[in-house]
């Protein structure tokens, strides 16, 4: 595949893993109640999409190399976690929150850190990443905290921070990710 075509598939991947967060994160608002090991196996799975699209966007080579600088790391982080969600879920159920809480805490610090480099380079939107940065940094550092008593309220703020970080990679796909088509001259 070309540079081109797999910044493409990463920004069109990252695009639709956005809306599939904010799918998931608006579910989980409307049924909080729902069963946690359900939950934990669903964001196990969706952990494991996210990672590898966040591979493949760190391995493609968009213009500014903003919107995926961070992550190799932080796909295999999400790759992994998954797993451990999906195959050790009694084990890692009760801490949901707070793993959810930490990636995401820490996907809005080093987006902040994005949207910084993103005005450097005289990108408009910079601020739209920056503000669903920190949005995203303090739900996060909730679920950490967990100030609220009781599943049902963990669940809505998990749901909170889902839609967040959906909105938030959809701003970094679309303000940050630049592609440059190559055109061939036809001889003639």
């Amino acid at each position: 595949m070309g540079n081109t075509k797999t910044v493409k598939a990463a920004k069109v991947g990252y695009i639709v893993t956005s809306l599939i967060l904010c799918g998931t994160g608006a579910f989980l608002m409307a049924q909080p109640g729902l069963s946690i090991k359900l939950i934990g196996r669903m964001t196990g799975m969706l952990l494991i999409v996210c990672g590898i699209i966040k591979l493949v966007g760190y391995f493609s080579r968009d213009l500014y190399r903003l919107a995926f600088q961070f992550d190799l790391a932080f796909g295999l982080l999400s790759v992994v976690m998954g797993f451990l969600l999906l195959f050790r879920t009694e084990g890692v159920v009760l801490t949901l929150h707070v793993i959810i809480g930490v990636m995401a805490l820490a996907d809005g610090l080093f987006k902040l850190q994005t949207a910084l480099d993103a005005r450097r380079f005289g990108l408009e939107r910079w601020w739209m990443i920056a503000a669903m940065a920190a949005i995203s940094a303090v739900f996060g550092l909730l679920l950490v905290a967990a100030p609220f008593a009781g599943a049902v309220a963990l669940m809505t703020l998990t749901g909170i921070t889902f839609f967040a970080e959906g909105v938030l990679n959809l701003c970094v796909a679309l303000c940050a990710v630049k592609i440059i088509e190559n055109k061939k001259e036809e001889k003639g």
